[in-house]
């Protein structure tokens, strides 16, 4: 009980308050994002089903984390998934596909979609809060990452209704989610141990520089943004003319 007076303690409290509000944003950008375009009815079955992913992911996350992020090539496949993903979130419905899909199926998808993103993002937003535990010792340190998980767990569902209501309002909301998917891929691969590892003397400095961690993420993003673009061209290009766009003249040819 003795360390729950020490100045170290509730200042770890105060960094794992601050990591879950940083943090917990980019799960509640993709549990928003990957919902959006369920009924309204299923929204909130989306949200909490994918904040239970999220936080049960943690849980088991919190015990291997460590060691995962040691594994070569593991960050690097995670950066890719979540390119994939950030692309994918932005492309328009594709009516006829939807139409024909249940709503179970999409609820389905939709909770899948938030469950890899989460997989890939939490491996960072894990070790930031046991990093804060750690800083605090003591007996406390299991305590705090459950206090930890717990913080997150409304920080996620009222942050993604949140930005969901902010997607229905202003569409270009949904874009920018998206170039944050790419942001955190792109940081995310440029600090995967198989990388780093090729890298020696001030080449190794630079990939840890600022600036570095800067240029990814900016490449992420903009990578997820044109890609996205071009799809979602390539898909309206694919998509028939409907009659009633056409001339009378011409559809009583």
């Amino acid at each position: 009980m003795e360390t729950a007076f020490h100045p170290e303690f509730w200042f770890a409290v105060g960094q794992i308050i601050m990591i879950d509000i940083l943090l917990g944003g980019d799960n509640a950008v993709v549990i928003a994002l990957a919902c959006r375009k369920l009924p309204p009815k299923q929204r909130k079955l989306g949200i909490l089903w994918g904040t239970a992913g999220a936080i049960v992911l943690r849980v088991v996350l919190i015990f291997f984390a460590l060691t995962l992020l040691t594994i070569p090539l593991l960050k690097l496949v995670g950066a890719i998934l979540l390119l994939w993903i950030g692309i994918k979130l932005l492309l328009p419905e594709e009516g006829d596909r939807h139409g024909e899909m249940q709503a179970g199926d999409r609820l389905l998808t939709a909770i899948r979609t938030v469950i890899v993103a989460d997989f890939v993002m939490s491996l960072d937003n894990v070790i930031a809060i046991a990093g804060s535990a750690e800083s605090a010792g003591g007996e406390h340190k299991l305590v705090l990452v459950f206090f930890g998980l717990m913080v997150s767990i409304p920080i996620i569902v009222w942050g993604s209704q949140l930005v969901m209501r902010l997607m229905d309002r202003f569409p270009v909301v949904i874009t920018l989610g998206g170039m944050l998917l790419g942001w955190i891929a792109g940081e995310m691969a440029i600090s995967d141990p198989a990388l780093q590892s090729l890298l020696t003397g001030e080449y190794l400095l630079i990939a840890h520089s600022g600036a570095a961690q800067y240029a990814a993420g900016t490449t992420g993003a903009l990578l997820v943004l044109f890609l996205g673009l071009w799809l979602t061209s390539l898909q309206n290009a694919k998509r028939p003319v409907p009659v009633y766009d056409q001339e009378p003249e011409q559809r009583d040819a």
